[in-house]
């Protein structure tokens, strides 16, 4: 009876904040994470952990679809071309981050990307009569092409040549705009296939953890750890604003799938 009633509490307490106006949602939305910086950052005294903490997250969403591929033997709900924007953004990653630093960066996009290619390839190949073509239809080079003349217009000045800082641009601003076509299928299915609906989740939490990563670093650097990804006039800019851009692309999904699990466990 109690856990009925916190439920429908909670359902009208998330009724009440989709009512409220635009702008009250996006001041409460930062403040909320305002709150949350201070808190990990009074708790947490390893700010590598953030980082951990992202790419764990991030790694139990793409087990999740693992699991749905192969035990479940279907691939419906989930957009090839999110995948196919992965796998892009994380080679341009890795060849950049060829280009500057080796480090466990590096190895966790490794394994990242080598997870993504085997879900591309059951897609398009294994699981090939479940996937729904005609709902994922966002052109690829509509992502693509406008993240790739955005690098070469503003990419880092790395030591290593011009070349390496439009790929490590590239990847930033690819990544960010990745998940749109996952959003897109889901809005022309006009439902949330449950273990596709836990990636993109799991991938609004990652992205989250990863930007109170970025602030921190930011604010404890006193913005040093901006020249860390090498030097330009815009890029420091360009970069912060692509992280925030994913956030909040996600921010917005997780909201209502949350607001959908509730609704369920009621």
């Amino acid at each position: 009876m109690g856990a009925k009633s916190s439920n429908s509490a909670s359902n009208v307490l998330l009724e009440r904040l989709r009512k409220l106006p635009m702008k009250v949602k996006i001041f409460l939305g930062l403040l909320l994470a305002a709150i949350a910086l201070v808190l990990f950052k009074s708790t947490i005294r390893r700010r590598f952990y953030f980082f951990l903490a992202s790419e764990i997250i991030n790694s139990v969403g793409i087990i999740a679809l693992t699991y749905k591929l192969f035990a479940l033997k279907t691939c419906s709900g989930l957009s090839l071309i999110t995948q196919e924007l992965t796998a892009l953004f994380l080679a341009a990653r890795l060849l950049s981050s060829k280009f500057t630093v080796d480090n466990i960066y590096s190895v966790i996009d490794l394994i990242s990307l080598s997870a993504t290619l085997v879900i591309i390839w059951m897609i398009r190949f294994k699981l090939k009569s479940s996937y729904i073509k005609e709902l994922d239809n966002m052109k690829l080079y509509l992502v693509v092409v406008p993240s790739a003349i955005l690098a070469i217009l503003i990419h880092p000045l790395l030591a290593q040549g011009r070349i390496a800082g439009i790929v490590m641009a590239f990847s930033f601003y690819l990544e960010a705009v990745s998940v749109l076509p996952q959003l897109r299928f889901m809005q022309n299915a006009k439902m949330i296939e449950t273990f596709t609906g836990f990636y993109v989740f799991a991938l609004g939490v990652s992205r989250f953890m990863a930007l109170l990563h970025w602030i921190i670093q930011i604010y404890e650097t006193k913005g040093a750890f901006l020249f860390l990804a090498g030097s330009g006039y815009f890029w420091f800019l360009a970069a912060f604003v692509a992280e925030m851009v994913q956030s909040f692309i996600l921010a917005d999904f997780t909201y209502y799938y949350i607001k959908r699990c509730l609704n369920f466990v009621s």
